[in-house]
């Protein structure tokens, strides 16, 4: 006789264990009718789960967070944040639950975590639900960027729940089954720091250290490398951002993980036409978060993580603030080189000795990218084709002939290299217009296009006959194109 996987799957609860104060125990709410819309089996694999239990109604009701395992302790986790500038120090999990954490293929702890669960002690009023299009939006551009070499936390399945939900209408509801490195936050040590309880601060930062940075623990000052760890994988992950053209849309401090992964697809969105001052959020109408101010942003999110920081850097005030501008002072070099390594694999530059004179040639080309309003992406796979002699499709982007044929000779002189362009440079990125198409007949009941876009995003380098629809930029009647926290 064999043994279910719902009586042998254990989920660690590490992080309320260790940090109770932080953990509040919460079930989620009972979905009455739900139906798996997608789900992710290689990283079910990755994580060692059956994906076929998770397709019968035990796995789907463990995705849902309605089969607890035995030992699991499912909980609300809580943190404060700035959001949009201003301090609230009591947010938390308003519609989402901690299962617990297991160890997947690499033994790397991940976190089970859901979206969409049902209110929580940190709901705020608010019904702790969500939509069946929020949610797949997630699901889609979470893989999307997974597939980029973004790091990013990932989509395990979505389940419509069979409730409706009230927003400005009736939508159909569903829960996301998210996995992450850990759900630690800038927003996690802000609540910590608030308490005002140096203990659990200092448990919050080893708990952190040895989950995510484990070589900060032999450092002299083992709470600066922590910091200046979270720094460096945060400079990285802004400058892939910029890369791919992602605007992540609420940048609030809530939103920047410890581990430096991507986290929360709410107001995303892709850029197509270049513009530094691309905002696709509705609530965002001063462009805090425009695709331009997002290293900024980084920076100014890390001042307030250094902030909470301050007592276990020194126990003297001043010397501890000291400390920490000295090393946030090195954010802006962290992020120009790996931007600057960023640009140079889009513009075929790896071996191009002269760094000053690769990042003048991109600042150039970028006043030309947002002059003539081209596609990002599609540009630089042209570009591609420019490299191996074809100029014509990259030239006929530009209203100025003239400067951009300048540019070229400038570039072409320093030999770059065509092929190694295209395997740094995505053919297919979610696109705004599409991602909504499928999302609107994933709502209607037709999963067909959102199936079709999963596909192609899940080798977004690959160029393939027959797709070229995915690689096109929004038609004009798409219009302007905003997005909503989908709460």
């Amino acid at each position: 006789m064999s043994t279910s996987p719902a009586t042998t799957l254990v989920l660690d609860d590490r992080f309320a264990r260790e940090l109770p104060e932080m953990a509040v125990q919460w079930k989620a709410e009972e979905t009455p009718d739900p139906q798996l819309l997608v789900l992710n089996e290689r990283l079910a694999g990755e994580l060692g789960l059956d994906a076929q239990w998770l397709r019968e109604p035990d796995g789907v009701r463990f995705l849902t967070g309605n089969l607890v395992p035995g030992g699991a302790n499912p909980v609300a986790q809580a943190y404060s944040g700035h959001q949009f500038g201003g301090f609230v120090p009591r947010l938390g999990d308003g519609r989402a639950l901690l299962l617990g954490e297991l160890t997947d293929a690499s033994g790397a702890a991940r976190d089970i975590h859901l979206k969409g669960s049902g209110a929580s002690p940190f709901s705020r009023g608010g019904d702790g639900l969500a939509a069946v299009g929020p949610m797949l939006r997630e699901y889609i551009v979470s893989e999307g960027m997974h597939a980029l070499g973004i790091p990013t936390t990932r989509s395990l399945a979505v389940v419509a729940t069979g409730r409706q939900v009230a927003r400005e209408t009736l939508l159909p509801g569903a829960v996301l089954a998210r996995v992450a490195s850990s759900h630690l936050r800038v927003g996690s040590f802000q609540y910590a720091a608030a308490s005002g309880d140096l203990d659990l601060l200092r448990r919050l930062a080893d708990h952190a250290i040895a989950r995510h940075h484990p070589t900060a623990a032999r450092a002299e000052q083992p709470y600066l490398a922590l910091f200046e760890s979270v720094s460096a994988v945060q400079a990285t992950l802004i400058a892939q951002w910029m890369s791919v053209g992602f605007v992540h849309g609420v940048m609030n401090t809530d939103n920047m993980t410890i581990s430096g992964e991507t986290i929360d697809y709410g107001p995303c969105a892709f850029m197509e036409a270049y513009d530094p001052a691309t905002v696709f959020s509705s609530i965002d109408s001063w462009g805090r978060y425009a695709y331009g101010n997002q290293p900024s942003i980084a920076v100014w999110n890390l001042a307030r993580f250094a902030e909470t920081l301050l007592p276990l850097f020194a126990d003297e005030q001043d010397r501890a603030v000291a400390i920490a501008e000295e090393s946030l002072r090195g954010f802006p070099a962290r992020y120009a080189a790996a931007l600057s390594d960023g640009m140079r694999a889009k513009l075929g530059l790896r071996g191009a000795a002269d760094n000053d004179a690769v990042m003048a040639l991109v600042e150039d080309l970028f006043a030309q990218l947002q002059q003539s309003r081209v596609d990002f992406t599609s540009f630089f796979r042209r570009l591609g084709s420019a490299a191996r002699g074809d100029l014509e499709p990259a030239r006929g982007e530009f209203v100025d002939l003239a400067a951009f044929d300048d540019w070229l000779a400038r570039w072409r002189a320093l030999d770059p290299d065509g092929d190694a362009m295209d395997r740094a440079n995505p053919v297919y990125i979610p696109r705004n217009h599409l991602v909504e198409e499928a999302l609107k007949a994933a709502t209607a009941g037709d999963l067909g296009p959102l199936q079709q876009l999963l596909a192609v995003l899940a080798a977004p380098y690959d160029e393939r006959p027959g797709l070229e629809r995915y690689a096109q930029p929004a038609p004009d009647d798409f219009g302007t194109y905003r997005t909503f926290c989908g709460t």
